[in-house]
């Protein structure tokens, strides 16, 4: 699966794109944000995304999770959404 990371600077609609366009091939895609700022930006580019599927008739589902990474010999602690694409429901 495909792991988007997201940080506090990056541009919502940018990152909705990339999750749009992952949905569409690959059917999933795993976001990781670090801080409250990026995830402010991943749930704002999540919600952008959906809509960007809308027209292929495809919705999304969101699992989020807390994830431990090892950064620069660091343990940090992430938010983890695994997102799914599956058809829309009429």
């Amino acid at each position: 699966m495909e792991t988007l990371r997201v940080s506090g600077k990056s541009r919502p609609n940018s990152v909705a794109g990339a999750i749009a366009a992952l949905l569409r091939t690959k059917g999933e895609v795993e976001v990781q944000a670090i801080g409250p700022a990026a995830v402010n930006q991943a749930v704002k580019a999540i919600a952008i995304a959906r809509g960007y599927i809308a027209p292929d008739n495809l919705d999304l589902t969101v699992k989020p999770a807390f994830v431990k990474l090892d950064l620069e010999n660091e343990e940090r602690t992430a938010l983890r959404f695994t997102i799914k694409a599956h058809p829309l429901e009429s």
